[in-house]
């Protein structure tokens, strides 16, 4: 029997992560608090002064952005631990819901909420990865009809060393190039308005 391959953990062993997933969970539960009431007291001072100094307006509205996403991501760690404990009580904690192995102790320890193997994590990594060139099924442009050029501010440089002709036929000066010189045409607001 020693030679069979290990499909889950032992009671034991469950018991003892059980153990480590519900320290975790506490700790996570006290800084969600902790962010929660940082975020009240953010609504509850740090907005009735608006008004008065934008710097000061603007700060505070970043801070509370940041608490805000902190509090979502610490949401979601806390569930993650409680779906943790689900999984124990199951008897499923620490399978790999993509290779189907146990998962390293190692990695339990460090990550008490992890569902994948390192292996299990690659793979389903490399399988969300996009495949070369997509992105772009959207358009149906051949190389050759995308324009090669670089915006260079108000100026255009063509890769290939070709240089524009003005309507005219005339080359551009490369230092009074603009956007009509590039090809661009100007609304007819803009027009209106010289």
């Amino acid at each position: 029997m020693s030679n069979d391959l290990k499909v889950r953990y032992s009671d034991e062993e469950l018991q003892e992560f059980k153990a480590l997933v519900e320290e975790k969970l506490a700790q996570a539960q006290e800084e969600l608090r902790t962010t929660e009431q940082q975020i009240a007291d953010l609504n509850e001072n740090g907005f009735n002064q608006q008004g008065g100094d934008w710097y000061d307006d603007s700060t505070a509205h970043t801070d509370l952005e940041m608490l805000q996403r902190m509090l979502s991501r610490q949401q979601r760690f806390v569930q993650d631990l409680k779906n943790a404990l689900l999984r124990i009580q199951n008897k499923t904690y620490g399978i790999c819901t993509v290779t189907g192995e146990l998962i390293t102790k190692e990695r339990l320890r460090l990550v008490p909420h992890a569902t994948k193997s390192i292996d299990g994590k690659a793979m389903a990594n490399a399988s969300n990865r996009p495949a070369a060139g997509a992105g772009a099924e959207g358009f149906d442009l051949d190389s050759e009809d995308r324009p090669s050029g670089k915006p260079i501010g108000d100026k255009v440089r063509l890769s290939n060393g070709k240089r524009p002709t003005h309507s005219s036929g005339d080359d551009w000066e490369i230092d009074n190039e603009t956007l009509e010189d590039a090809g661009y045409t100007r609304r007819k607001a803009e027009d209106d308005e010289e």
